[in-house]
Parts: C-alpha cells; structure tokens; sequence
C-alpha cells in the first residue's frame, strides 16, 4: 500500500509553503472525488485508489515555472501532468497514478489540442478513460491552487466558463462528466 505523503515527501521539502499549498489542495480534490464516487456506487469504484490517485494528480508543479504558487522549475505550467506521471513511474508505481497525473489537466488534453496549440507536450491525447480518472480531474477543477483563490471552491458554472475559455471541447468534455456524476 502506498502512503501519498511520503511519495510527495520524495520529491518536496517537508514544512515549506509548496508542500503545504500542494498537500492542501491534493487534500480538497481527494474530498471532492471521494464525495462524488460515494453517490455513485453502481459504478463498483476503487475509493483507495481515488483517495491516493488525487492526493498525486499535482506532483509534477515542483518541476514548472509557475512563480505566482511558488513554483521555480523549468518547465511551462502546462507539462506538470506530464512531468509527474514521469516522476510517479521512476517510483515503480502502478502506471494507473502517472495516468491520473497525466490526464487531469484541463478536462484532459487532445492530440489536436496539443498539435494546434503546438503546445510543449508529448503528441498524444492525454484525456481521462476510466470513470475515476474522470471524478478525480472533474474534482480538481472545483479548487485553485492560485493565491486569489485559495479557500474557494469554485461553481460548476465557472469552471464551465473557464474551460470555455480554453477549448469548447474541454467545456462540453466537463459537462458530460458533472451531468453523469450528479455534480
């Protein structure tokens, strides 16, 4: 069984405020995702796995340059995915977390997003398959790891708004999810 703490501890100094503000956040996805996959128990989903999987999803922003949260990598925002599916598969992890990791941007990223965007990322579609890969991407959008918004929680009708924003396509990706999981 694998403890989400001390692979996070691997990789971030203990009692700093990245560790902090990626543990906190980690924890309200994990809540939200276990709250969502509790009403759903026809879907028979693996609630360690979620809890654990949504405590990893945000490893990889120690490796991007992201100052407003404290972070001083060298990479752009946009690769953290990426990057901690990497840092989680060196571990020996069940590649099913660096999946997680990787899909949960956005409402997940496509290969013509990426191709068209001629973003930094692996050409591939990196979107969530499994239902709770799905919850745990659906969940992190409820909660920003920004200084503004830390301590809200963000509406349904917002994060709508901002994936619109982004692509129509991560919008009508994230309806189809909220409207499937009662959110």
């Amino acid at each position: 069984m694998i403890d989400p703490m001390d692979i996070i501890g691997e990789f971030y100094p203990r009692n700093t405020p990245l560790f902090s503000l990626l543990t906190d956040h980690s924890r309200q996805v994990a809540d939200k995702a276990l709250a969502i996959a509790s009403n759903l128990p026809h879907l028979n989903l693996d609630m360690a796995f979620i809890e654990r999987a949504a405590m990893l999803h945000d490893i990889g922003i120690i490796k991007t340059r992201s100052p407003a949260i404290g972070c001083t990598g060298d990479n752009p925002y946009i690769c953290h995915g990426v990057l901690g599916r990497q840092m989680l598969d060196t571990l020996g992890l069940d590649p099913s977390y660096g999946r997680v990791a990787e899909r949960h941007t956005g409402a997940g990223i496509t290969l013509d997003n990426i191709l068209a965007a001629g973003l930094p990322l692996p050409p591939r579609n990196m979107v969530p398959l499994t239902h709770e890969e799905k919850i745990i991407c659906c969940a992190d959008k409820f909660f920003s790891k920004s200084p503004k918004k830390q301590g809200q929680t963000m509406t349904r009708d917002l994060i709508v708004e901002e994936l619109e924003a982004i692509d129509p396509g991560h919008a009508q990706r994230f309806e189809r999810w909220a409207q499937a999981f009662d959110l």
